[in-house]
C-alpha cells in the first residue's frame, strides 16, 4: 500500500479549538503533515501563539476567529476560508464549551453549552459541509468522548476531590455520535465522509487514586497523552480511510472494551 494514502500534504484543514487540552496536540500533529492548517476559536490570541510556534518549525498554520455559539460567526468563517482557499479538504470539530461543572449546574449553563456543543456543531456541518459537498470531496472528523458511549463511572472519583460530573457533556457527546451518522448519510453521495472519535481519559495530573483506578480499567494500563489522538484523526482525514464513514471510533486504550 502506498504511503501517499496517508498523506495530507498540501491539503487545507480546519481545526476548531486548537489551543486546549486535545487541541494543542492535534494542531502540532496536523501541521506536521504538510497540510495548510487553519485554527479557529474565540480566543484568537492563544491561537496566534500556537500558529507562531508551529511556523517556527516551518509549518503553515493560520489563526482565525470563531464563536461557535453564533451562526453569523460560523457563516462568516466559512465564507472567509472559502474565498481564500476554496473548499476545505478536512474539518476537525474539536471545540467544546463546558460551563456546567456538576450534576446540580443550572439550566442556564446547560442551555449555554447547547449553543456551542449541539446547535453550533450542527451549524459547522451545515455551513462547511455544504461547501465540501459542492466541491465533491472532504472529510469531517468530530472529536467526541467515551462519555457519549457509556454512563458515568462515579467510582473513579471517590475520595479524589475532583468534583461532580456534568450531565450536559454526556448528552452532547452522545448526540454527536448520531449527528455524525446523520451527516454521513446526507453528504455521502457527494463524497464527503463524516466520522467521530471517542477519546478516553487524557492525563492532566489527576489525583493518584483516580489515575490508579482509571489505568486499571484500561487494557493498555494508562491514560492518553497529547500524541494519542492525532494518528486516528490523520487516518480519517486521509485517503487511507476513503471507504469509512458514519463510524464512531473509540481511542481509549481499551476502556470501553473491557
Amino acid at each position: 500500500m502506498s504511503n501517499d494514502l496517508f498523506s495530507l500534504q498540501g491539503r487545507t484543514l480546519l481545526l476548531t479549538g486548537g489551543a486546549g487540552l486535545y487541541g494543542r496536540g492535534l494542531a502540532a500533529m496536523l501541521a506536521a503533515t504538510g497540510a495548510r492548517l487553519i485554527l479557529a476559536a474565540r480566543d484568537v490570541a492563544k491561537l496566534r501563539k500556537v500558529a507562531d510556534e508551529e511556523a517556527a518549525l516551518g509549518r503553515t498554520v493560520i489563526a482565525e476567529q470563531l464563536d461557535q455559539g453564533d451562526e453569523a460567526s460560523i457563516a462568516a468563517l466559512a465564507e472567509r476560508v472559502h474565498e481564500k482557499f476554496g473548499a476545505l479538504d478536512g474539518l476537525v470539530n474539536n471545540a467544546v464549551l463546558r460551563p456546567m461543572k456538576g450534576t446540580n449546574g443550572s439550566a442556564e449553563q446547560f442551555a449555554e453549552s447547547m449553543k456551542v456543543n449541539a446547535t453550533g456543531l450542527m451549524l459547522m456541518h451545515r455551513h462547511f459541509g455544504r461547501k465540501m459537498a459542492d466541491a465533491g470531496r472532504g472529510s469531517i472528523v468530530n472529536i467526541g468522548s467515551i462519555q457519549g458511549m457509556i454512563g458515568p463511572s462515579y467510582e473513579l472519583y471517590q475520595g479524589t476531590g475532583m468534583g461532580d460530573l456534568p450531565p450536559d457533556y454526556f448528552f452532547h457527546k452522545g448526540g454527536m455520535e448520531n449527528l455524525t451518522r446523520f451527516y454521513a448519510a446526507l453528504y455521502g453521495p457527494s463524497s464527503v465522509r463524516v466520522n467521530c472519535l471517542a477519546p478516553g481519559g487524557f492525563f492532566n495530573n489527576q489525583p493518584e487514586p483516580f489515575l490508579q483506578r482509571y489505568c486499571e480499567h484500561t487494557m493498555l494500563g494508562r491514560m492518553a497523552d497529547e500524541t494519542d489522538l492525532g494518528g486516528a484523526v490523520i487516518f480519517l482525514l486521509s485517503d487511507a480511510s476513503r471507504y469509512i464513514t458514519g463510524v464512531n471510533l473509540p481511542v481509549d486504550g481499551g476502556y470501553t472494551a473491557k
